[in-house]
C-alpha cells in the first residue's frame, strides 16, 4: 500500500489517525512518500527535542515514511548526520528506522514498482537575497523591513539545486532501466509543466530544465511533484500536491 503527499514543513499533523484513518490498516511495509520539503531535519547544528519528539512520532507510526528532499531542508544536516543505506536497490539516508530520505536520481523497486527520486528546486523567497550569518546588521535590518531573503547555511543551502554528479547519477541510473519506470517523484516539475501551473510567472532553472529531458526521454505512469502550495492535476501523468494524501495508484480526472 502506497500514499503520497505533499509538502510537510515539519508539521506531520495530517498524520494523526483521526486524519489519516487508513494508516489502522497499514503496516511497516507499507508507505507514505513526502513530495520534499519534509522540515524534519531542520534545526541548526542537531536535533532539537521538539524535533526530535516529532521524528520518532513519525517513526512510531504503523507505516513507513519515504522521502525525497526540498529546497527548504537543512543539507548539511540531512547530508552528514545520517547514514547512506542501501535499501530496495537505491541509496537512503537513514532518518530513523521508518523514516528515510530517497536520494537522488536513486530508483528505488519496491512491491514491484519502480520508483525515481530526486528532490531538491529553487526557492521562490529570497527576491532580496541570500545573507551570511555573520551579517548581523543586515540580518536584524531585513527582517524589520519584511524582506524575503533567507540566511546561508542556517535556512538556505546552495544544496537546495542538485550537484552535477547527482544529476548524472539520475542519468545514469535512468538509463540502466532503459528509461522505463512506473513513478517520478520529486519537489519541483519539468519547465514546460511549470509554465503551465505559473502562467509563465515560474522562472526555469538547470533543475527544471533537467526534469524537461527526463519527461521527454521516460516512459512513466505518473509523475508526482509539491513545491508550489497546490493540489492540480496538471494532466493525466502530473499531479502536484500539497496537504492531500493520495494513494499512489491515483485515478486522475483525466482517465
Amino acid at each position: 500500500m502506497f500514499y503520497i503527499t505533499g509538502d510537510t514543513h515539519s508539521n506531520f499533523s495530517r498524520f494523526e489517525e483521526y486524519r489519516f484513518p487508513i494508516q489502522t490498516e497499514m503496516t511497516k511495509n507499507d508507505y507514505v512518500i513526502i513530495c520534499g520539503d519534509f522540515g524534519g531535519v531542520w534545526t541548526f547544528e542537531e536535533e532539537s527535542n521538539r524535533e526530535k519528539e516529532a521524528l520518532d512520532w513519525l517513526n512510531n507510526k504503523n507505516f513507513t515514511t519515504l522521502f525525497v528532499d526540498g529546497n527548504h531542508e537543512n543539507f548539511t544536516r540531512l547530508y552528514n548526520d545520517y547514514p547512506v543505506e542501501e535499501w530496495h536497490g537505491g541509496k537512503v539516508h537513514k532518518i530513523r528506522d521508518s523514516v528515510l530520505h530517497l536520494m537522488r536520481g536513486e530508483i528505488f523497486d519496491i512491491d514491484g514498482k519502480k520508483l525515481f527520486a530526486f528532490g531538491g528546486a529553487k526557492s521562490h523567497d529570497i527576491q532580496d537575497g541570500i545573507l551570511n550569518l555573520d551579517e548581523e546588521e543586515r540580518i536584524y535590518e531585513y527582517r524589520k523591513r519584511g524582506a524575503y531573503f533567507r540566511i546561508r547555511d542556517f535556512s538556505w543551502w546552495d544544496l537546495e539545486l542538485p550537484t552535477e554528479e547527482e544529476m548524472k547519477n539520475g542519468i545514469n541510473n535512468l538509463e540502466k532501466v532503459n528509461y522505463k519506470v512506473d513513478y517520478i517523484i520529486s519537489h519541483c516539475c519539468p519547465t514546460s509543466i511549470q509554465t503551465i501551473l505559473g502562467s509563465g510567472t515560474y522562472k526555469k532553472d538547470y533543475l527544471t530544465d533537467y526534469f524537461q529531458n527526463i519527461m521527454e526521454k521516460c516512459e512513466f505512469k505518473k509523475w508526482y511533484f509539491g513545491h508550489y502550495h497546490d493540489y492540480r492535476q496538471v494532466n493525466s501523468q502530473f499531479i502536484l500536491l500539497y496537504e492531500d494524501i493520495v494513494p499512489l495508484e491515483f485515478e486522475s480526472i483525466f482517465e
